[in-house]
């Protein structure tokens, strides 16, 4: 391996091949100044009026009429519970098709990612799964395989054995803006899916629900209703495109209480292209320990800005050692994407696989 440095004006860029090619362009860490004070001026607050109502071009009915038919309702039955089997959305087989004692059967939606059966749902619907029943919109059932799985994303590909199906085509994530309209569509109850609309309510959240050092959190947070059952299920736009895989609710109760959260689409694309061709994840990294930025710690380390992530620790020999990246230094950008906080950063490198070329964007004193 060899490393390139070139020098433009005010910053530094380096390259190595290491997982991922780190590049990184280095800017000045200072203060921003404050806008003088001006006092005694005072203005009028303006009236704002508010209003409820969809704006009239908001039509859901072409999603609606693309997703539901790609939606699948997948049936599980498990001989002996695994230890780390936790359906985030309960399971509701008393209800409906009640418990042998030999066997668990829990249940969650999926989505048709392919014509010739790919489909894509959480690790937690199939996970120990001994026998998997799918059932299509129209009521047809199909036994599925599994593909691959991947628990630090709470992804898993399944796949039946058919062809010319009906099937939701990727849209991007990364494009997303809080306060976009979204629907919500799942088969909960095996009967035909259903289809609820909300709005991105946030980005990049992290709820801490699926544990582990290498876990990859960074969820669509929505408030379309989504209940148990619907794990697994799509997140579309009014286009009619995949966005993001519905994971978990936050609930005291087991029910929705108002909000709900997806794995982004452009992860559920990386990851399903992985276990199509490799059968598992291929992981990239940048070769760094890091930490969110807190009031505290910006006070305690003398930080002007809470947006970033801070770098802890350098792997000796990594791409971003030998890129030049310090101890020290906040990454705030990744391909020009805002990595605000921890889980956006994790969020936006695990969509990359080794040997891909990233640039890293930081702030240095």
């Amino acid at each position: 391996m060899k490393t390139i440095i070139k020098s433009f004006v005010g910053a530094v860029v380096g390259t190595i091949l290491v997982l991922l090619i780190a590049f990184f362009v280095i800017k000045q860490h200072k203060p921003e100044q404050t806008a003088p004070i001006v006092k005694n001026q005072i203005q009028k607050i303006p009236e704002v009026k508010t209003s409820y109502l969809l704006p009239q071009n908001t039509d859901f009915t072409v999603a609606a009429a693309k997703s539901v038919n790609a939606v699948v309702h997948i049936k599980t039955i498990i001989g002996i519970k695994p230890q780390n089997y936790d359906n985030f959305f309960g399971s509701l087989r008393d209800y409906l098709y009640g418990q042998p004692q030999q066997a668990l059967i829990a249940f969650g939606s999926g989505v048709v990612i392919s014509p010739n059966g790919y489909i894509v749902t959480n690790n937690h619907v199939v996970d120990g799964a001994d026998k998997i029943i799918v059932t299509f919109n129209n009521k047809r059932e199909m036994g599925a395989n599994i593909i691959g799985t991947s628990p630090s994303t709470d992804l898993a590909l399944i796949k039946v054995d058919a062809k010319d199906l009906p099937y939701l085509t990727y849209g991007n994530s990364d494009n997303l803006k809080v306060g976009q309209w979204v629907l919500a569509v799942g088969n909960p109850f095996n009967l035909t899916s259903t289809v609820t609309a909300g709005i991105i309510s946030a980005k990049a959240r992290d709820i801490h629900i699926l544990g582990g050092k290498t876990a990859i959190e960074s969820y669509i947070q929505t408030d379309a209703a989504v209940n148990p059952g619907n794990s697994g299920g799509a997140l579309v736009n009014t286009a009619g495109q995949l966005i993001g895989i519905n994971a978990a609710i936050a609930s005291q109760t087991g029910a929705y209480e108002g909000y709900s959260f997806a794995i982004p689409v452009n992860l559920v694309r990386k990851v399903v292209n992985d276990l199509m061709n490799y059968g598992q994840i291929q992981r990239a990294y940048l070769g760094v320990q890091i930490r969110d930025i807190d009031a505290d710690f910006a006070k305690k380390m003398h930080l002007h800005d809470l947006n970033g992530v801070y770098v802890a620790m350098v792997v000796e020999g990594s791409g971003a050692d030998k890129a030049g990246i310090k101890k020290g230094d906040i990454i705030t950008a990744i391909d020009n994407h805002p990595a605000k906080d921890l889980s956006e950063l994790l969020g936006i490198i695990g969509q990359y696989s080794p040997g891909n070329v990233v640039r890293v964007s930081l702030l240095r004193d």
